[in-house]
């Protein structure tokens, strides 16, 4: 029986086992990082829309990210921006290797990949070390019974003052949470450097300290309130002394800045982690000359595409969490 060939005139299919000349594996990571696109999309839709709703009390950034390892608080931004330079440098490298790769030198590629993974590893172990400062905190504040936030500053400069510049200490205070008393273990949670009544206390005795609450007032500065106010505040509505911040507390404003801060940069943080991880697979295997023996360093573009997706990524967090 003769066999009869069909054939279809204007076939909208032409690609074949390499639609627009990508091969599967390629095609199959635009795929993920389209996909990771619109999660990221949401979660900085998500705080957005929450800053925007609560823009009044919002943390101001250059007060919040001032860290730098060795100098405390004095130079707000500048550790996050050695961040982002290390890691768009890292993709730029990255860039380099894939470069290296088309043109087949392997020693140049293993050079390029191991700057990646280095500037890379900067980049995670500065967030870790973010993160551990701004969960410590820097000054301490008070949480009222609406659960707001009231920070101290000195009346005559301006500055911020940190609890332990006036906070005095009462003896027989915090006698019942010892240890030995069983109490802390099962009825109190972990305890601040200072209680209330011992920040109150040396509020009064110290004319030089006042409250300042979250509001922003229309020069875009945190509402400082007068001597009389600033007692008046705390002696009607404090409730408890905060100390750095966690996803119940924060010491530098609303709880929803702690919450998004924590998921956002810690779920970037876990890309990044994880394109250290697969470059150091794929780097030993350019060492072993795996990917010369195939005769091509496809697998080195494909894991540049994931490393330039979570440096663009870096930027949109960048500009919303700390610019904007």
């Amino acid at each position: 029986m003769d066999s009869t060939v069909t054939t279809t005139e204007g076939n909208v299919w032409g690609g074949g086992n390499r639609p627009l000349g990508a091969s599967y594996g390629k095609l199959m990571m635009w795929f993920f990082l389209v996909s990771d696109a619109l999660t990221f999309s949401g979660f900085l839709a998500a705080y957005g829309f929450s800053r925007f709703k609560f823009i009044e009390t919002w943390p101001i950034a250059d007060e919040v990210f001032t860290h730098v390892p060795f100098f405390h608080g004095t130079y707000p931004m500048i550790y996050v921006a050695f961040m982002t330079f290390i890691l768009i440098m890292s993709s730029v490298t990255m860039v380099l290797a894939v470069d290296a790769g088309h043109k087949m030198k392997k020693n140049a590629v293993v050079w390029y990949m191991f700057a990646t993974i280095i500037g890379g590893a900067i980049f995670v172990g500065s967030q870790a070390w973010e993160w551990a400062t701004f969960i410590k905190g820097d000054f301490g504040a008070i949480e009222t019974k609406g659960g707001r936030i009231l920070q101290f500053v000195k009346a005559d400069s301006g500055e911020r003052a940190a609890l332990a510049d006036f906070a005095v200490t009462i003896p027989d205070e915090r006698v019942e949470h010892e240890k030995r008393n069983g109490v802390w273990y099962y009825e109190e949670k972990a305890l601040p450097t200072y209680s209330l009544n011992e920040v109150i206390a040396g509020f009064k005795a110290n004319p030089n300290i006042v409250v300042r609450t979250e509001v922003i007032n229309e020069a875009g500065e945190k509402t400082v309130l007068s001597r009389e106010e600033s007692l008046r505040k705390l002696q009607k509505d404090a409730v408890q002394v905060v100390e750095g911040a966690n996803l119940i507390q924060n010491e530098y404003g609303s709880r929803l800045f702690a919450d998004f801060f924590f998921f956002i940069t810690g779920f970037h943080g876990f890309h990044v982690f994880s394109g250290v991880v697969i470059n150091i697979i794929i780097f030993f295997n350019v060492v072993l000359g795996t990917y010369e023996r195939r005769g091509h360093y496809e697998m080195v573009e494909k894991v540049g595409l994931y490393w330039h997706f979570v440096d663009l990524v870096w930027v949109f967090v960048f500009t919303f969490f700390y610019l904007v």
